[in-house]
Protein backbone atom coordinates (compact mmCIF):
# COMPACT_ATOMS: atom_id res chain seq x y z
CA UNK A 1 0.00 0.00 0.00
CA UNK A 2 1.42 3.40 -0.98
CA UNK A 3 1.85 6.12 1.64
CA UNK A 4 -0.94 8.68 1.70
CA UNK A 5 0.25 12.30 1.54
CA UNK A 6 -2.00 15.05 2.90
CA UNK A 7 -1.56 18.79 2.40
CA UNK A 8 -2.19 21.75 4.69
CA UNK A 9 -1.28 24.87 2.71
CA UNK A 10 -1.15 28.48 3.87
CA UNK A 11 -0.58 31.82 2.17
CA UNK A 12 2.73 32.65 3.81
CA UNK A 13 2.32 36.39 3.16
CA UNK A 14 -0.99 36.74 5.03
CA UNK A 15 -1.80 36.95 8.75
CA UNK A 16 -3.14 33.90 10.53
CA UNK A 17 -6.52 35.51 11.23
CA UNK A 18 -7.25 35.64 7.49
CA UNK A 19 -6.80 31.86 7.16
CA UNK A 20 -9.17 30.34 9.74
CA UNK A 21 -9.21 26.66 10.55
CA UNK A 22 -5.64 25.95 9.42
CA UNK A 23 -3.49 27.11 12.32
CA UNK A 24 -3.57 28.50 15.87
CA UNK A 25 -1.34 30.27 18.42
CA UNK A 26 -2.28 28.72 21.76
CA UNK A 27 -2.15 25.18 23.20
CA UNK A 28 -5.52 23.70 24.16
CA UNK A 29 -7.20 20.35 23.36
CA UNK A 30 -10.45 22.11 22.34
CA UNK A 31 -8.85 23.61 19.21
CA UNK A 32 -10.54 21.83 16.28
CA UNK A 33 -8.31 19.68 14.05
CA UNK A 34 -7.26 21.23 10.76
CA UNK A 35 -6.50 17.79 9.32
CA UNK A 36 -7.06 14.12 10.15
CA UNK A 37 -4.55 11.46 9.09
CA UNK A 38 -3.82 7.79 9.66
CA UNK A 39 -0.82 6.23 11.33
CA UNK A 40 2.02 6.11 8.78
CA UNK A 41 0.68 8.97 6.65
CA UNK A 42 2.74 11.92 5.46
CA UNK A 43 1.79 15.60 5.56
CA UNK A 44 3.09 18.49 3.46
CA UNK A 45 2.35 21.76 5.23
CA UNK A 46 3.26 25.43 5.27
CA UNK A 47 4.07 27.54 8.31
CA UNK A 48 4.15 31.28 8.97
CA UNK A 49 6.98 33.09 10.71
CA UNK A 50 7.12 33.36 14.50
CA UNK A 51 5.37 36.75 14.74
CA UNK A 52 2.64 36.08 12.19
CA UNK A 53 3.87 38.23 9.29
CA UNK A 54 4.29 41.34 11.46
CA UNK A 55 7.90 41.92 10.34
CA UNK A 56 8.49 42.44 6.63
CA UNK A 57 11.67 43.02 4.62
CA UNK A 58 10.63 46.64 4.11
CA UNK A 59 10.31 47.28 7.85
CA UNK A 60 12.88 48.79 10.19
CA UNK A 61 13.43 48.92 13.93
CA UNK A 62 11.20 52.01 13.93
CA UNK A 63 8.28 49.61 13.53
CA UNK A 64 9.13 47.78 16.77
CA UNK A 65 6.38 49.54 18.74
CA UNK A 66 3.86 47.63 16.63
CA UNK A 67 5.29 44.15 17.27
CA UNK A 68 2.79 42.08 19.24
CA UNK A 69 4.35 39.16 21.11
CA UNK A 70 0.86 37.90 21.94
CA UNK A 71 0.60 36.76 18.30
CA UNK A 72 3.42 34.24 18.73
CA UNK A 73 3.56 31.52 17.48
CA UNK A 74 1.36 30.65 14.50
CA UNK A 75 1.27 26.84 14.52
CA UNK A 76 0.00 24.85 11.56
CA UNK A 77 -2.53 22.27 12.73
CA UNK A 78 -3.65 20.70 14.92
CA UNK A 79 -3.34 17.39 13.07
CA UNK A 80 -5.41 14.53 14.45
CA UNK A 81 -3.66 11.17 14.08
CA UNK A 82 -6.27 8.42 14.05
CA UNK A 83 -5.69 5.85 16.77
CA UNK A 84 -3.40 8.00 18.93
CA UNK A 85 -4.27 7.76 22.64
CA UNK A 86 -2.81 9.02 25.92
CA UNK A 87 0.26 7.00 26.83
CA UNK A 88 1.30 6.44 23.22
CA UNK A 89 4.51 7.85 21.76
CA UNK A 90 4.21 9.86 18.55
CA UNK A 91 7.26 9.65 16.26
CA UNK A 92 7.42 12.58 13.83
CA UNK A 93 9.99 12.17 11.07
CA UNK A 94 11.16 15.42 9.47
CA UNK A 95 11.41 14.25 5.86
CA UNK A 96 12.05 17.65 4.30
CA UNK A 97 12.27 21.31 5.29
CA UNK A 98 12.02 23.96 2.57
CA UNK A 99 13.05 27.38 3.90
CA UNK A 100 11.62 30.71 2.84
CA UNK A 101 13.73 33.28 1.01
CA UNK A 102 13.59 36.05 3.61
CA UNK A 103 13.71 36.24 7.37
CA UNK A 104 14.51 38.35 10.41
CA UNK A 105 16.19 38.36 13.81
CA UNK A 106 14.59 40.73 16.31
CA UNK A 107 15.49 41.85 19.80
CA UNK A 108 12.33 42.68 21.75
CA UNK A 109 12.57 44.86 24.87
CA UNK A 110 12.11 42.75 28.01
CA UNK A 111 12.79 39.47 26.22
CA UNK A 112 16.02 37.49 25.74
CA UNK A 113 18.73 36.06 27.97
CA UNK A 114 20.52 39.42 28.42
CA UNK A 115 17.34 41.49 28.46
CA UNK A 116 18.69 43.68 31.27
CA UNK A 117 21.68 44.70 29.13
CA UNK A 118 19.79 45.18 25.84
CA UNK A 119 16.65 47.23 26.59
CA UNK A 120 16.27 48.68 23.08
CA UNK A 121 14.70 46.93 20.06
CA UNK A 122 16.93 45.82 17.20
CA UNK A 123 16.21 44.21 13.84
CA UNK A 124 18.30 42.23 11.36
CA UNK A 125 16.68 41.46 7.99
CA UNK A 126 17.94 38.41 6.08
CA UNK A 127 17.87 37.16 2.50
CA UNK A 128 18.32 33.43 2.12
CA UNK A 129 19.10 30.90 -0.58
CA UNK A 130 19.49 27.13 -0.34
CA UNK A 131 22.97 27.43 1.15
CA UNK A 132 23.21 30.50 3.38
CA UNK A 133 21.68 33.71 4.73
CA UNK A 134 23.13 37.23 4.39
CA UNK A 135 21.98 40.61 5.69
CA UNK A 136 22.76 44.25 4.88
CA UNK A 137 22.33 44.80 8.62
CA UNK A 138 25.29 42.48 9.35
CA UNK A 139 27.76 43.10 6.50
CA UNK A 140 30.47 40.47 6.08
CA UNK A 141 28.44 37.72 7.80
CA UNK A 142 27.19 34.58 6.06
CA UNK A 143 25.16 32.00 8.03
CA UNK A 144 24.93 28.42 6.64
CA UNK A 145 21.48 26.89 6.18
CA UNK A 146 20.41 24.56 8.99
CA UNK A 147 16.61 24.82 8.96
CA UNK A 148 14.47 23.35 11.74
CA UNK A 149 11.14 23.94 13.54
CA UNK A 150 11.39 26.01 16.71
CA UNK A 151 7.99 24.75 17.86
CA UNK A 152 6.89 21.13 17.49
CA UNK A 153 4.44 19.49 19.84
CA UNK A 154 1.08 17.96 20.69
CA UNK A 155 -1.87 19.26 22.68
CA UNK A 156 -1.86 18.87 26.45
CA UNK A 157 -4.82 17.18 28.09
CA UNK A 158 -7.53 19.41 29.57
CA UNK A 159 -6.65 18.63 33.19
CA UNK A 160 -3.00 19.15 32.31
CA UNK A 161 -3.78 22.65 31.00
CA UNK A 162 -5.32 23.56 34.34
CA UNK A 163 -2.36 22.17 36.32
CA UNK A 164 0.08 24.09 34.11
CA UNK A 165 -1.81 27.36 34.61
CA UNK A 166 -1.65 26.89 38.39
CA UNK A 167 2.02 25.92 38.55
CA UNK A 168 3.07 28.82 36.30
CA UNK A 169 0.98 31.28 38.32
CA UNK A 170 2.71 30.08 41.49
CA UNK A 171 6.09 30.51 39.80
CA UNK A 172 5.15 34.09 38.91
CA UNK A 173 4.14 34.74 42.52
CA UNK A 174 7.63 33.61 43.57
CA UNK A 175 9.14 36.21 41.23
CA UNK A 176 9.60 34.10 38.10
CA UNK A 177 9.04 35.42 34.59
CA UNK A 178 5.87 33.77 33.27
CA UNK A 179 3.48 34.43 30.38
CA UNK A 180 -0.03 33.43 31.56
CA UNK A 181 -3.03 32.92 29.25
CA UNK A 182 -3.80 36.08 27.28
CA UNK A 183 -6.95 36.60 25.17
CA UNK A 184 -5.38 39.43 23.14
CA UNK A 185 -4.41 38.16 19.66
CA UNK A 186 -5.46 34.60 20.56
CA UNK A 187 -6.40 32.41 17.58
CA UNK A 188 -8.93 30.88 17.58
CA UNK A 189 -10.51 33.63 19.68
CA UNK A 190 -13.18 31.39 21.20
CA UNK A 191 -13.75 30.05 24.69
CA UNK A 192 -12.31 28.28 26.53
CA UNK A 193 -9.23 28.79 24.35
CA UNK A 194 -9.09 32.59 24.67
CA UNK A 195 -9.04 32.60 28.47
CA UNK A 196 -7.40 29.22 29.20
CA UNK A 197 -5.21 28.48 26.17
CA UNK A 198 -1.52 28.14 27.04
CA UNK A 199 0.90 30.59 25.49
CA UNK A 200 3.33 29.00 23.03
CA UNK A 201 6.42 30.86 24.29
CA UNK A 202 7.56 28.24 26.85
CA UNK A 203 8.18 24.59 26.00
CA UNK A 204 6.49 22.08 28.27
CA UNK A 205 5.96 18.32 28.56
CA UNK A 206 3.91 18.42 25.34
CA UNK A 207 7.00 19.64 23.44
CA UNK A 208 6.31 23.08 22.03
CA UNK A 209 8.91 25.84 21.73
CA UNK A 210 11.95 23.62 22.22
CA UNK A 211 14.25 25.61 19.91
CA UNK A 212 16.53 22.57 19.57
CA UNK A 213 18.67 23.34 16.54
CA UNK A 214 19.42 19.66 15.91
CA UNK A 215 15.85 19.06 14.64
CA UNK A 216 16.93 19.33 11.00
CA UNK A 217 15.83 17.31 7.98
CA UNK A 218 16.23 13.59 8.71
CA UNK A 219 15.61 13.91 12.46
CA UNK A 220 12.81 12.06 14.25
CA UNK A 221 11.09 13.75 17.20
CA UNK A 222 9.36 11.62 19.85
CA UNK A 223 6.44 13.18 21.73
CA UNK A 224 4.36 11.59 24.50
CA UNK A 225 0.66 11.70 23.61
CA UNK A 226 -1.56 13.35 26.23
CA UNK A 227 -4.97 13.47 24.54
CA UNK A 228 -6.93 11.49 21.97
CA UNK A 229 -5.71 12.06 18.41
CA UNK A 230 -2.46 13.63 19.71
CA UNK A 231 -3.38 16.98 18.03
CA UNK A 232 0.07 17.69 16.58
CA UNK A 233 1.18 21.18 15.54
CA UNK A 234 4.37 22.76 14.15
CA UNK A 235 5.70 26.25 13.41
CA UNK A 236 8.27 28.92 14.25
CA UNK A 237 10.67 27.78 11.53
CA UNK A 238 14.31 28.84 11.83
CA UNK A 239 16.82 29.03 8.97
CA UNK A 240 19.64 28.81 11.52
CA UNK A 241 20.22 29.32 15.24
CA UNK A 242 22.98 29.11 17.79
CA UNK A 243 22.51 26.94 20.87
CA UNK A 244 20.62 29.10 23.36
CA UNK A 245 18.89 31.47 20.89
CA UNK A 246 20.19 34.07 23.32
CA UNK A 247 18.70 37.32 21.96
CA UNK A 248 15.25 35.73 21.82
CA UNK A 249 15.00 34.95 18.12
CA UNK A 250 16.88 32.98 15.47
CA UNK A 251 16.74 33.61 11.71
CA UNK A 252 12.95 33.51 11.75
CA UNK A 253 11.12 32.56 8.57
CA UNK A 254 8.15 30.92 6.91
CA UNK A 255 8.82 27.37 5.72
CA UNK A 256 7.32 24.21 4.26
CA UNK A 257 7.64 20.86 6.04
CA UNK A 258 7.12 17.28 4.93
CA UNK A 259 6.44 14.99 7.88
CA UNK A 260 5.67 11.34 8.55
CA UNK A 261 3.74 10.17 11.63
CA UNK A 262 4.13 6.84 13.42
CA UNK A 263 2.39 5.83 16.64
CA UNK A 264 4.18 3.57 19.13
CA UNK A 265 1.28 2.20 21.17
CA UNK A 266 1.71 2.60 24.92
CA UNK A 267 5.43 3.38 24.60
CA UNK A 268 5.40 6.70 26.46
CA UNK A 269 3.62 5.14 29.44
CA UNK A 270 5.75 1.99 29.42
CA UNK A 271 9.05 3.88 29.19
CA UNK A 272 7.98 6.81 31.42
CA UNK A 273 8.66 9.36 28.67
CA UNK A 274 7.29 12.68 29.95
CA UNK A 275 8.81 15.11 27.46
CA UNK A 276 10.28 15.47 23.98
CA UNK A 277 13.11 13.23 22.77
CA UNK A 278 14.76 13.02 19.36
CA UNK A 279 17.21 11.07 17.22
CA UNK A 280 19.21 11.76 14.09
CA UNK A 281 22.67 12.08 12.58
CA UNK A 282 25.37 14.40 13.96
CA UNK A 283 26.22 17.20 11.54
CA UNK A 284 26.15 17.53 7.78
CA UNK A 285 27.94 14.71 5.96
CA UNK A 286 28.28 12.62 9.12
CA UNK A 287 27.01 9.08 9.62
CA UNK A 288 27.24 9.24 13.43
CA UNK A 289 23.78 8.63 14.83
CA UNK A 290 22.60 9.84 18.22
CA UNK A 291 19.64 9.72 20.58
CA UNK A 292 18.76 12.72 22.74
CA UNK A 293 16.52 13.58 25.66
CA UNK A 294 15.43 17.02 26.85
CA UNK A 295 14.97 18.61 30.25
CA UNK A 296 13.04 21.69 31.41
CA UNK A 297 13.21 24.00 34.43
CA UNK A 298 10.64 21.99 36.41
CA UNK A 299 10.54 19.88 39.55
CA UNK A 300 8.44 16.97 38.36
CA UNK A 301 5.26 18.18 36.68
CA UNK A 302 3.89 20.07 39.68
CA UNK A 303 6.48 22.77 40.46
CA UNK A 304 7.57 25.30 37.85
CA UNK A 305 10.87 27.05 38.43
CA UNK A 306 11.95 30.02 36.32
CA UNK A 307 15.01 30.08 34.04
CA UNK A 308 16.90 27.31 35.84
CA UNK A 309 19.46 25.71 33.51
CA UNK A 310 20.84 23.48 36.25
CA UNK A 311 17.43 21.94 36.85
CA UNK A 312 16.88 21.51 33.10
CA UNK A 313 20.23 19.70 32.81
CA UNK A 314 19.33 17.43 35.72
CA UNK A 315 16.01 16.52 34.09
CA UNK A 316 17.64 15.83 30.72
CA UNK A 317 20.13 13.49 32.40
CA UNK A 318 17.43 11.67 34.39
CA UNK A 319 15.53 11.09 31.14
CA UNK A 320 18.72 9.80 29.49
CA UNK A 321 19.36 7.40 32.38
CA UNK A 322 15.84 6.03 31.90
CA UNK A 323 16.45 5.66 28.15
CA UNK A 324 19.64 3.69 28.82
CA UNK A 325 17.81 1.50 31.33
CA UNK A 326 15.30 0.79 28.56
CA UNK A 327 18.29 -0.45 26.53
CA UNK A 328 19.12 -2.94 29.28
CA UNK A 329 21.67 -1.17 31.46
CA UNK A 330 21.43 -0.83 35.23
CA UNK A 331 20.81 2.62 36.68
CA UNK A 332 24.44 2.92 37.83
CA UNK A 333 25.72 1.74 34.44
CA UNK A 334 23.51 4.28 32.71
CA UNK A 335 24.83 7.09 34.89
CA UNK A 336 28.40 6.07 34.04
CA UNK A 337 27.61 6.10 30.31
CA UNK A 338 26.20 9.61 30.69
CA UNK A 339 29.45 10.72 32.28
CA UNK A 340 31.75 9.29 29.60
CA UNK A 341 29.70 9.75 26.41
CA UNK A 342 26.73 12.14 26.74
CA UNK A 343 26.97 15.81 25.77
CA UNK A 344 24.80 18.41 27.50
CA UNK A 345 23.70 21.31 25.31
CA UNK A 346 21.93 24.52 26.22
CA UNK A 347 19.30 24.35 23.51
CA UNK A 348 17.50 27.54 24.56
CA UNK A 349 17.77 30.02 27.44
CA UNK A 350 15.03 32.49 26.48
CA UNK A 351 11.62 30.77 26.41
CA UNK A 352 10.61 31.75 29.91
CA UNK A 353 10.03 30.22 32.32
CA UNK A 354 11.52 27.03 30.83
CA UNK A 355 15.07 26.66 29.63
CA UNK A 356 15.80 23.54 27.53
CA UNK A 357 18.88 21.36 27.96
CA UNK A 358 19.43 18.43 25.58
CA UNK A 359 21.42 15.34 26.57
CA UNK A 360 22.91 13.82 23.40
CA UNK A 361 24.13 10.21 23.29
CA UNK A 362 26.21 8.94 20.33
CA UNK A 363 24.87 5.52 19.36
CA UNK A 364 28.08 4.19 17.82
CA UNK A 365 29.47 3.52 21.31
CA UNK A 366 27.29 0.39 21.39
CA UNK A 367 29.22 -2.40 19.69
CA UNK A 368 26.65 -5.18 19.86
Amino acid sequence: MSTKVHELRLDQTQRLATQPGKAHNRWHPAIPPALRVDNGDEVLLDTLDALDCQIQASHSVADAANWDLNAAHPLSGPIWINGAEPGDLLAVELLDIIPGDSGWTAQLPGFGFLRDLFPEPHLVRWRMNKEYAESPDLPGVRIPEASFPGVIGVAPALDQVERIIVRERLAAERGGMVMPPEPQSCIPAIEPIASRGLRTIPPRENGGNLDVKQLVKGTTVYLPVWTEGALFSIGDAHFAQGDGEVCGSAIEMAATFRLRFEIEKGAARKRNIRGAQFSGVEGAGSSRRYYATTGLSMRGEEVQESEDATLAARNALIAMVEYLQHRGFSRAQAYAICSVAVDLRLSEVVDVPNFVVSAVLPLDIFVK
